[in-house]
């Protein structure tokens, strides 16, 4: 599946600033994209919120499973290099993937120069991501196990209240727990799930999956 884990931002929150330079406004956009498509609808809405702005610039990192991350950025009439490369380095500089950046830009009638405009478009997205709040995409084992009736709700209680992941519980004759656990805990937890159920518990490898947690 790729990346067995990396940190991304929140889901469904948009975090922005502004900062203003020899009179020209920047003022950024970060939010969380998961496809070539999310990105561009975002780099698309922020663009119809300003469309009398001269700039639009943009850059975006996303994870592909078994695949390499995509990356792209635009310039979007900046001289090149000056804008999207820069706001990119501040992406792969925060550690995160997943996330979009959009920086709008109003001229204040004075030029700031290649440089200046590097710093510009770095300082715009570092400044932003100071405020994005990070969560951790992590590769889990899938499992299932069976319980009676009678101490499934015990158990499910316990196995919460300690931080396992139950991703899906299904109730027939006997009711199935698949847990996600991480990567080699499968042993302990089957020793776990006997002494609480006080018979031998065996659980089956249902595959794999990503699973969002709190950052570290």
């Amino acid at each position: 599946m790729g990346g067995l884990t990396y940190q991304l931002p929140v889901a469904d929150q948009v975090f922005e600033s502004e900062m203003e330079i020899k009179r020209s406004r920047f003022l950024t956009y970060i939010t969380r994209v998961q496809s070539e498509q999310e990105a561009r609808d975002f780099i698309t809405l922020v663009r119809e919120m300003y469309p009398d702005a001269r700039h639009h610039c943009s850059a975006y990192i996303y994870h592909v499973d078994d695949s390499n991350d995509v990356e792209r950025s635009s310039d979007d009439g900046e001289p090149s290099g000056t804008a999207g490369k820069p706001m990119l380095e501040a992406l792969r500089g925060s550690g995160m993937k997943d996330i979009a950046a959009v920086v709008v830009r109003y001229f204040g009638g004075i030029k700031l120069g290649t440089g200046g405009l590097v710093n510009a478009y770095t300082n715009a997205v570092t400044s932003t991501l100071v405020h994005v709040p990070r969560t951790r995409r992590s590769v889990r084992d899938l499992y299932t196990v069976h319980f009676s009736h009678n101490d499934a709700g015990r158990i499910e209680a316990t196995l919460r209240g300690t931080g396992v992941v139950i991703t899906d519980t299904d109730y027939g004759a006997d009711v199935r727990f698949t847990l996600a656990l991480k990567l080699g805990e499968h042993q302990q937890m089957e020793s776990q799930l006997s002494s609480m159920a006080g018979a031998e518990v065996e659980l089956k490898d249902a595959g794999k999956m990503w699973v969002e947690s709190p950052s570290d």
